[in-house]
């Protein structure tokens, strides 16, 4: 019988701590749709200047900033936004910015650090001459770091050819951020330097930073003006938003200096794993908290692992491969290097 369970599906699964629940209880709050919420409003402005933007806006989820920011930018129908084949905003947010916002998403490829080619984006970039033919590019679209390469992190230098592209061609650079202080600590920059060749960032304060609910987009005042708009259009104008806005601010406060211990953690489990015969990492791939598993044994599959590890206590994600994240609010694990089989022990400290 499993009596002790380590919960590796995701970042996303981690629970309010006691600081957090006690932020909620005694947030200050009042109605956000008219404006006048002070803690969500402390939050915004909190990771608007921690991001080196002018105003921020609180958002129920990554997937809503993403849609809200593209939006925006993107203000005709028939525009469009260039962005990675395996990115977040192209695979797993329900195609929002085609079903809701007729933006088309022109697809570049990904490489395996997440980045993609300077040259093929501007390749991607539209003719205006042919404006009669082709949609009008208006936006690209970065991840950092990005999720489907395991947690890669984009340089900074990257992403300043990027926003320098962007301004060449008069368009807007969104950057994805749902784990860019993830990126920020594994590369050793500020994170308002990572973004700064940005005209908006998405920041997720519910993955690695542990708040139960919400993200903050940032960037000009009238850029948030305009978003408060479409953020209320999407049904995602709450009332008092300030009881879940105060949780966040305990995360973003207590919590970003210990994401460094996750990626440590990342890198031990994941050289054991790939001491293990049948399994292989890229261990100088892992660079933040995501461990990606390839099975490389034919006699078991992805999901035949998934289920001898649940029977044990152990919840991953698996698709074909088996991918494991840390958190810092949910796994306050130290590591038993012992790797002979497929025991890596997590124990509580």
């Amino acid at each position: 019988m499993v009596t002790r369970r380590v919960d590796l599906r995701s970042d996303t699964v981690t629970k309010p701590t006691e600081a957090m629940r006690a932020a909620m209880a005694t947030a200050e709050v009042d109605d956000d749709v008219l404006g006048v919420d002070p803690t969500a409003f402390r939050l915004e402005s909190e990771v608007a200047e921690i991001m080196g933007k002018e105003a921020g806006l609180f958002v129920l989820s990554g997937t809503m900033g993403n849609l809200v920011s593209v939006l925006v930018h993107c203000d005709t129908r028939g525009s469009e936004v260039i962005l990675g084949d395996n990115s977040h905003i192209h695979i797993y947010e329900n195609g929002g910015i085609a079903t809701i916002g007729g933006v088309h998403p022109r697809p570049v490829k990904n490489n395996e650090d997440g980045t993609m080619d300077i040259d093929s984006i501007e390749a991607a970039i539209r003719d205006p001459r042919g404006e009669l033919l082709y949609p009008t590019t208006r936006l690209i679209c970065l991840e950092n770091s990005h999720a489907n390469s395991g947690g890669r992190c984009l340089s900074v230098e990257y992403t300043d050819r990027v926003g320098e592209l962007a301004k060449k061609h008069g368009l807007k650079l969104h950057v994805d951020g749902a784990r860019i202080f993830n990126a920020s600590v594994a590369l050793g920059v500020p994170v308002n330097r990572l973004v700064q060749a940005a005209d908006s960032v998405s920041v997720c304060l519910s993955k690695g930073l542990g708040a139960p609910v919400g993200s903050v987009i940032v960037g000009s005042k009238s850029f948030i003006a305009k978003a408060r708009i479409l953020r209320k259009t999407l049904g995602g104008g709450t009332r008092q938003v300030g009881l879940i806005c105060a949780a966040a601010f305990v995360a973003l406060k207590e919590n970003v200096e210990k994401l460094e211990g996750d990626h440590r953690k990342a890198k031990i489990l994941a050289e054991g794993l790939n001491q293990i015969k049948g399994l292989k990492v890229d261990v100088a791939a892992v660079e933040t908290n995501i461990i990606n598993v390839d099975i490389v044994d034919s006699k078991f599959t992805a999901e035949q692992l998934h289920k001898h590890l649940e029977e044990h206590g152990v919840l991953v994600m698996s698709k074909g491969q088996f991918r494991s994240v840390f958190s810092i609010v949910n796994h306050p694990f130290r590591f038993a290097r012992k790797w002979t089989k497929l025991e890596f022990v997590a124990r509580t400290k």
